[in-house]
């Protein structure tokens, strides 16, 4: 059985379909239709929910944190022990919530498809924001699309929302949601049966590797914002998963003096702030991962163990020399991250094993990143780059090239580093590293890029990254697009 809130009403479920998301999930069980389908694969936030988890701040102080999430990539297992809140939970005694009334007053919904999800990015944003930032507005509504072209009101809807906000139902019931999430919070292994599918839900990494042992041929499902494509996107069952979202131990972001350990099962956007302050250029990459709400939800282990070629954290992690941490029972080996990839979505795990944590080296003052892309947010890599040299009295004493979008596999360009080590950093080593390019990569043609962009392209950003170095204050970053 899970447990958790719709809005203030206590759930227990244990015979639904695992595969169910929670937007089939309130339109087609609950009958709450404001939650819409645009897409069905996390790409216009039409469907855009709001989840409150307990939260222990810095200081020791208890609170509720909201975030923004896609319910059509959202399977419902994933609810165990949190709240719900959808678009119907807003209004109040009648009273439309300050953010639909900022809609309304600035005129910000025009067909009304999108609103019910900009709504609650809205709401998400108005309970993480103590004064209205368009950053940080922008960032919230980067993952909601509106096709008729009404982003000036709602961002207008989004400063009124978040300036002098006014205290909500949610705030005032505050105290008694927490002691209601304490008291269903999960003390054992919960379980979604619909009879022929399940979904296992562990609370510890050892609880995971019995039931990984016992169910081998089991899914990890963590934020499922890939894997719950093959439900959405392909009409696939998955007949056993195993959500490991309510496992601490693998939420955990863990710094040292010459190292980050982070938690497989971390959120992407709870990895930004120890990644953004060791390494800038990671950090400004995640903020073009997809959507906050993707970000929400998906986890750094996930983008790793989907062994996508166009992942744009394992080119990074690749350049920095991170490491795997691989459990399997109760062995464990660590393995560095370039040898996880074998091929076209082929990786060295074993059966039963699953990646526990990342380990990322700290250190490295002249490591850089660049994404190209078709759009600046939201969207996927056609090439990405992080380039990672040491230099003694201007000599390259070491060199880690690393690209994603080039192969089958996120991958190093050996043949580029032989050119670099032992090489002076100056342009006409940049040239001849260029040329060794062609040897590392064969890139393919598709809709994202052409062969032939996608190999000039990763030679172009060698070069940006040779004059950024030379130059740093006209440092561009991550921001290079198509």
């Amino acid at each position: 059985m899970i447990q958790f809130l719709l809005n203030q009403e206590l759930r227990s479920e244990h015979a639904l379909d695992p595969n169910l998301t929670v937007l089939d999930y309130l339109r087609e069980h609950l009958g709450k239709s404001g939650t819409k389908e645009g897409c069905a694969s996390g790409d216009c936030g039409a469907c855009t929910v709001v989840i409150g988890e307990l939260h222990t701040d810095d200081q020791g102080a208890e609170h509720i944190r909201y975030r923004s999430l896609n319910s059509c990539l959202t399977f419902v297992s994933s609810l165990h022990g949190k709240q719900l809140i959808s678009v119907e939970d807003l209004k109040h005694q009648g009273q439309l919530h300050s953010v639909q009334q900022a809609m309304v007053e600035c005129h910000g919904s025009q067909c009304g498809f999108c609103t019910p999800g900009f709504v609650m990015s809205l709401f998400a944003l108005q309970k993480n924001s103590d004064a209205p930032d368009s950053a940080k507005a922008h960032e919230a509504l980067a993952g909601n699309l509106c096709r008729c072209t009404g982003y000036r009101p709602i961002l207008a809807a989004a400063e009124q929302a978040c300036c002098n906000k006014p205290r909500d139902q949610f705030d005032s019931r505050q105290a008694q949601t927490i002691a209601r999430l304490k008291d269903i919070a999960p003390t054992q292994t919960g379980e979604l049966n619909s009879g022929d599918k399940r979904c296992l839900v562990p609370l510890t990494v050892a609880d995971l590797a019995d039931l990984y042992d016992a169910y081998p041929q089991a899914r990890l499902l963590a934020g499922g914002t890939d894997l719950a494509l093959e439900v959405t996107q392909f009409h696939r069952t998955l007949p056993v998963m195993i959500y490991v979202g309510n496992i601490e131990e693998m939420k955990r972001v863990e710094t040292f003096d010459d190292r980050l350990e982070i938690g497989a099962a971390t959120a992407l956007s709870d990895c930004y702030a120890a990644l953004n302050r060791e390494y800038p250029d990671f950090g400004e990459l995640l903020q073009r991962f997809a959507s906050l709400q993707i970000r929400n939800q998906g986890t750094l282990g996930g983008n790793i163990g989907n062994a996508s070629p166009i992942g744009d954290s394992p080119p990074l992690l690749i350049a920095l020399g991170a490491w795997i941490v691989l459990c399997k029972g109760e062995t464990r080996r660590t393995l560095a991250l370039e040898d996880y990839f074998i091929d076209y979505r082929v990786t060295a795990r074993q059966d039963s094993e699953f990646i526990e944590k990342i380990i990322v080296p700290k250190g490295h003052s002249l490591f850089r990143a660049y994404k190209v892309s078709k759009r600046l947010d939201d969207d996927i890599s056609a090439v990405c780059a992080a380039f990672n040299l040491k230099l003694d009295n201007g000599v390259i004493s070491d060199a880690r090239v690393a690209f994603g979008g080039m192969a089958a596999t996120p991958k190093r360009a050996k043949h580029c580093e032989s050119v670099l080590i032992g090489a002076t950093w100056n342009a006409a080593t940049v040239e001849t590293a260029c040329a060794a390019l062609a040897e590392d990569f064969t890139p393919l043609s598709d809709f994202r890029a052409s062969k032939e962009y996608r190999l000039l392209s990763a030679q172009n950003l060698l070069r940006k990254y040779f004059i950024e170095l030379q130059t740093p204050h006209i440092e561009t970053r991550v921001t290079a697009y198509v």
